[in-house]
């Protein structure tokens, strides 16, 4: 795997070590990222996701020490160093590498990380329910892609393919649907899309405000609300999006089998046309 790393002004290969036992980020958790994709030449909306690490470094009590259109240029310089039509990977992070229990801001670090990764084909995949919960803004950094949530999606995946599955969905505090482990979730019934509104519990994907405003354009009905596990066991169908693979179906839900579906398919055509110019 091919991987370039950019710290403290300079780009190195492989997995290179930054962090040691007295780094705040490695005992105590003070580490954000953000996740954006290049791949057939493209990388859309990596604008938006170099804007969002330096939000969630804020969320979370740590200096933003670049702004967003500089990651940008990091990101453009990066990419260069892979052949054009990569799919890859682009991981800028923040961390403290001081403080007790609370990570001091001025000791705050930065580093961006390119490496390969394929783009995921759309393929069969099977959903079911966590028994794990999402967390809220009162109990967790929700508002931050902060490292600190994912175990908790972690343990979820881990669960769920214990039992045969490929991906899980997780309710919040109220018992309601907030996401999947790994992205955001969407169901179609009746020709119109559904997808869990923000409440806190979980973040407003870059893909999945994208998604919205494609499928509102081409005239489609998206509907943001309070969606129950019943609402998912009823859908038509149902599908997911998400940087890591933008746009893809499920096909089963718990014993139930499914097939990709049109608004699926529409939500992906949109989000590839549009990405490439279109």
């Amino acid at each position: 795997m091919t991987s370039w790393t950019f710290v403290d002004g300079q780009w190195l290969e492989g997995n290179p070590g930054l962090v040691g036992p007295m780094s705040h980020a490695l005992w105590l958790g003070s580490c954000v990222f953000d996740g954006a994709r290049a791949f057939e030449g493209v990388a859309p909306d990596l604008d938006l996701h170099c804007q969002r690490i330096n939000n969630s470094a804020r969320a979370m009590g740590l200096k933003a020490l670049h702004e967003a259109g500089e990651i940008l240029e990091f990101c453009q310089d990066g990419l260069a160093k892979f052949p054009k039509d990569a799919a890859v990977y682009i991981r800028p992070m923040y961390w403290a590498e001081g403080g007790f229990v609370d990570n001091d801001p001025e000791t705050t670090r930065f580093s961006l990380s390119i490496y390969d990764s394929p783009l995921p084909e759309p393929g069969s995949s099977a959903l079911t329910l966590s028994p794990f919960r999402r967390p809220t803004i009162e109990t967790a950094p929700t508002n931050a892609k902060a490292a600190c949530l994912y175990p908790n999606s972690g343990r979820a995946l881990r669960e769920a393919r214990s039992r045969g599955f490929d991906n899980a969905a997780m309710l919040d505090s109220a018992g309601n649907v907030a996401e999947l482990t790994t992205a955001n979730i969407w169901l179609g019934k009746d020709g119109v899309a559904h997808t869990p509104v923000p409440n806190g519990s979980f973040l407003n994907g870059v893909t999945r405000q994208r998604v919205i405003k494609l499928l509102r354009e081409a005239g489609i009905q998206v509907h943001e609300r309070t969606l129950t596990w019943q609402d998912f066991l009823e859908a038509d169908e149902i599908f997911q999006t998400g940087n890591y693979g933008k746009v893809l179906p499920f096909t089963r839900i718990e014993n139930r089998e499914l097939q990709p579906g049109p608004l699926y398919k529409r939500a992906r055509e949109l989000y590839w046309n549009w990405a490439h110019g279109g």
